[in-house]
This record gives structure tokens, C-alpha cells and sequence, in this order.
């Protein structure tokens, strides 16, 4: 158990990456197929936050922090938030339309080709997490899972 409150423990998460991203402040945009056949722009999402999760279904990491972006993405898609889940993996539309039907997801999933460089930034392991303000600027990097706690708890310090 941590002694680190959780909103310093969600604020220490994202530190380095905020510190190098904010210094750039313009922002992002990227267009993707989804796996339902329909196009996904970063920029139709404005006035929210964006959680865009690059991740892969032979991942370990990847496959436990599904869970939790399940969770932050129903508790706030109606209100200020949404995950994009973004398959950065060579895999079949039926087969991946197979496991995330088996683990419940109900957030939109991109399709990728894998790459260490994406419209966002670096992807230098899977899971990566990209956190897009509601006015489209790139304002945090996570590599690594992430809980529901973390994700609130940036977000309630970037509006303080």
C-alpha cells in the first residue's frame, strides 16, 4: 500500500511526461478506422478529456488495465471523458472483434499498425496512454497501466 495520497501518486504518474509536453501546448489530431468500420477523429471529442490507450491483446499489462478503462469510460463518457483504445497489433478485424467482445468493452477500438512513433508522440512499450485536454492539447504521457483512480486523479489536478 502506498503512502502517497492519490492524487500526488496520479500527479507522479504523469510528472515527466507533463513537464515535457506542456512546454509545447498546441494541439493534436489524428483520424483511425474502428474496429466497427466507422472513422475516429481525436478532434470530434473536443470539450473533453481523451484517454487514448495504446495497446495490444497479447499485451499482459495491456489485458489487465482493460478493466479499469471499462470503468473510467462508463462513468464518464456522458459527462467529461472518454477512452479511445487504440489495437496497435497485426491481428484479424474478427479476432480482435472477439476478444474485445469477451473482455466487455464497450469504448470505441482503433486500429494501428504497430509503430514506436504515433500522431500523439513516442509509443515506446504497450500499454502507452496519451491524455488530451478539452481543448485538444496534449497534456500527458503514461507508459505503463493505468487504474481509474490515476486518470481522475490527473484530471482533478489539471483543473485546480
Amino acid at each position: 500500500m502506498s503512502l502517497m495520497s492519490p492524487s500526488l501518486r496520479a500527479l507522479g504518474i504523469f510528472a515527466l511526461s507533463l513537464l515535457s509536453i506542456t512546454a509545447t501546448a498546441e494541439t493534436v489530431d489524428f483520424e483511425l478506422q474502428g474496429l466497427d468500420g466507422k472513422s475516429y477523429r481525436l478532434s470530434d471529442y473536443r470539450g473533453k478529456w481523451v484517454l487514448v490507450n495504446y495497446w495490444a491483446t497479447w499485451c499482459p499489462p495491456c489485458r489487465e488495465e482493460l478493466p479499469e478503462l471499462e470503468v473510467f469510460h462508463n462513468n464518464h463518457k456522458d459527462k467529461d471523458a472518454v477512452v479511445l483504445g487504440v489495437a496497435m497489433e497485426r491481428i484479424e478485424k474478427p479476432r480482435l472483434k472477439a476478444f474485445v467482445d469477451e473482455q466487455f468493452l464497450s469504448y470505441p477500438i482503433l486500429m494501428a499498425e504497430p509503430a514506436a512513433r504515433t500522431e500523439l508522440g513516442r509509443v515506446p512499450g504497450l500499454p502507452t496512454s496519451f491524455l488530451v485536454s478539452p481543448e485538444g492539447e496534449l497534456v500527458a504521457r503514461q507508459v505503463g497501466p493505468l487504474t481509474m483512480e490515476d486518470i481522475e486523479s490527473f484530471i482533478d489536478t489539471m483543473r485546480e
